[in-house]
């Protein structure tokens, strides 16, 4: 049960898939994946009869969609609170320049802030464990000491994945190796709250111990993942296409938490 209360009423999430919930598959929600933010609405509507939450955003989006796209919708909500989790998707792109990316960032803060509503940002988590995104752990260092900076400037809640060491796990992620599973985003949904300073009976989950593998057996789950994620990525890329197109937001409009809809 949660026993302190808290100030906000309405809240709109809005991103990319992240936030969206991919890799949290759950067929009684609208979209069909459930995710931290779905999780958070669900403690944060618990004691609060007129409580609302929204949902915009949308999977593989980048920063300047998301400013297009989801910006004025989400302010036309008139929330009180707002969590934004942008530029994953420009960060990983080869080329990108984490600057410019944080400066179309800065641009999306000062819209929200607009009507003084609580604003929760994400660092960008620390993706040195990972083999597939260890080399650009710099370029997102460097992303992220360009949000603390704005958080600061706009008087933000930081909801820190850089320093949240329990998700530098494989256990704690889908099969694609991009997105995070059921408990990778429960344990996501635990530290936004203690982040808004929610106390909740979300409790702390461990994964499996994983089973043990040669290095053969290693090397073939690798090339299985580069055949059925990577390459399919790369050719999106070069048709300039999105795992978002004609995709929509799971909960456009603010209504009360439920499973269902």
């Amino acid at each position: 049960m949660v026993t302190q209360q808290h100030p906000w009423s309405r809240f709109v999430a809005i991103g990319d898939s992240f936030t969206e919930g991919m890799g949290d598959p759950d067929p009684n929600v609208p979209g069909g994946h459930r995710g931290w933010a779905d999780r958070v609405a669900e403690v944060l509507g618990q004691g609060v009869d007129d409580f609302a939450y929204a949902n915009l955003a949308v999977r593989g989006r980048l920063i300047q969609q998301i400013i297009d796209e989801q910006l004025e919708p989400a302010l036309a909500l008139h929330p009180d609170l707002i969590t934004i989790s942008a530029g994953g998707n420009d960060v990983i792109r080869p080329g990108t320049d984490p600057d410019e990316i944080a400066g179309r960032f800065q641009y999306a803060i000062e819209r929200l802030s607009r009507d003084r509503a609580t604003i929760v940002i994400f660092t960008g988590v620390d993706v040195g464990f990972s083999p597939v995104f260890r080399g650009i752990r710099g370029k997102v260092a460097i992303y992220n000491e360009n949000l603390r900076t704005i958080a600061a400037k706009y008087d933000c809640i930081v909801a820190d994945l850089w320093a949240l060491t329990t998700i530098q796990d494989q256990r704690m992620w889908a099969p694609d190796r991009l997105h995070l599973n059921s408990l990778g985003h429960h344990t996501v949904a635990r530290m936004v709250l203690a982040a808004l300073n929610v106390e909740n009976s979300l409790e702390p989950l461990k994964p499996e111990p994983l089973p043990l593998s040669t290095w053969r057996q290693a090397r073939v789950e690798d090339f299985a993942w580069a055949r059925e994620y990577l390459v399919p990525w790369v050719l999106r890329r070069v048709r300039h296409q999105s795992s978002g197109d004609f995709v929509t937001a799971k909960r456009p409009d603010a209504g009360p938490y439920s499973r269902g809809g």
